[in-house]
């Protein structure tokens, strides 16, 4: 099969003739770019340094011909204007805090405070309050919450308009071109990376690519406004999702039926113990909106719709089924209740799960290769079965995490990942 039949087969639920595989086709699929540039050596990828394409996680744009090494099936439409509204053009050479040689957009200005951390403002505009902070030794940068004071009595939810915004020409016009491209001169699956439905996400909140932001900027009190002002919430979202609607539309024109699924929401409702918002509140203020946005999708599109929420989300995910939710990633199957086994058999038949297939906060970063194969094995065993299945690491794949589990995580997938796999006993 290409990639494209393989992803496909798997999302609608069918046994491809091997488990498809992702790296790096959206910003919660991916890998730091200093991890990347040690891996890209490893593979012998040559060439100019990695791209630096998501300035707040440090995250690499995967070149094509790593993922032929890897054996990986899908690339991604990952918008060109990121987290602090730089856009991913005009690249130029930088050096990360432990030396490692990248490359970083164009509009990338920052300055170094008294204690020597690195500081980026909005749109690169070092004359504006800092939004992101990234410690002299650190990996990568911190949104720095700049909320000023507001009145709860005299609350605006056109405080947000500014954030939702029409996608401009030059947007279209890039997801135009890279679909064509990739759909003409490639074989792999393409996954639209627009997330313009991520309600309440916690960077659509802080606003870093915002000169001044209004309103609710800070995360506690912005949850505290689920439980004193729901109708604000309500308002705020409403707002967000017919833009997001309207945005869709456009894109649905600007790349048609050449993407198989598309980046809906990174909203995070889990804790490592538990969801931190009930499912009674899930219904009352998500899932109208969540609906709203999957039903216009699945109506006018061929596409499937990709939703990433970390944690342990478990008394969520039969309300994300009935909102039309039809990927789930990451998978966090080490967080409570997120037992592999209990997910694929109570939700397989309904849900694609995007992930989970090897722990990325223990086993891939400080595990020994040989962990990392049998954690790997397992998962595949336990998802894979009756399709509805696309292997990733749980989230990124973070900075110092040892090449050489990179490399067994991949060699694993394809010793075991090959049709038909016997299910793991349930």
């Amino acid at each position: 099969m290409t990639s494209r039949e393989r992803v496909l087969r798997a999302l609608n639920h069918q046994e491809p003739d091997r488990v498809p595989v992702d790296l790096g086709s959206s910003v919660v699929t991916g890998i730091m770019v200093t991890t990347y540039a040690k891996l890209r050596r490893e593979l012998g990828v040559n060439g100019a340094p990695p791209k630096v394409g998501d300035l707040l996680q440090m995250l690499a744009e995967v070149e094509l011909p790593a993922l032929e090494k890897l054996g990986c099936d899908v690339v991604g439409l990952i918008p060109p204007v990121r987290a602090f509204g730089i856009p991913n053009r005009d690249w130029k050479p930088w050096r990360t805090p432990d030396g490692t040689e990248v490359l970083v957009p164009g509009d990338f200005h920052y300055r170094v405070d008294e204690s020597g951390d690195y500081l980026v403002s909005p749109g690169g505009d070092v004359s504006l309050p800092p939004s992101g902070r990234m410690p002299k030794d650190g990996y990568y940068f911190d949104i720095i919450t700049r909320q000023q004071p507001f009145d709860w009595d005299n609350l605006d939810p056109d405080e947000f308009a500014e954030q939702f915004t029409r996608l401009s020409d030059e947007e279209l016009e890039f997801y135009r071109t890279r679909a064509d491209d990739y759909h003409r001169n490639t074989e792999y699956a393409i996954l639209g990376g627009f997330g313009g439905g991520g309600l309440g996400d916690l960077p659509v909140v802080l606003g870093p690519g915002l000169a001044f932001p209004k309103g609710i900027r800070n995360f506690d009190d912005w949850m505290t406004a689920h439980i004193t002002r729901p109708d604000y919430v309500k308002a705020v979202f409403e707002r967000q999702t017919a833009r997001a609607l309207e945005n869709l539309e456009l894109i649905r024109q600007a790349v048609g039926d050449k993407i198989v699924a598309i980046y809906i929401s990174g909203t995070d409702f889990g804790t490592q113990r538990g969801e931190f918002i009930s499912p009674d509140m899930y219904r009352e203020l998500y899932f109208p909106f969540h609906k709203r946005m999957n039903d216009w999708v699945h109506a006018h599109t061929s596409w499937k719709t990709f939703y990433h929420c970390c944690g342990s989300i478990y008394r969520l995910i039969p309300d994300f089924i009935a909102a039309g939710v039809d990927i789930l990633n990451p998978v966090q199957c080490s967080a409570a209740n997120m037992e592999p086994e209990r997910l694929k058999r109570e939700f397989g038949d309904r849900l694609v799960f995007w992930g989970g297939g090897v722990d990325t906060q223990k086993t891939l970063p400080f595990g020994a290769p040989d962990e990392v194969r049998a954690e790997v094995a397992e998962r595949i065993r336990i998802f894979a079965p009756g399709g509805g299945y696309v292997f990733n690491a749980v989230h990124n794949i973070q900075a110092k995490t040892p090449v050489e589990n990179v490399l067994a995580m991949f060699e694993t997938v394809k010793q075991v990942g090959r049709y038909p796999i016997a299910a793991d006993s349930q």
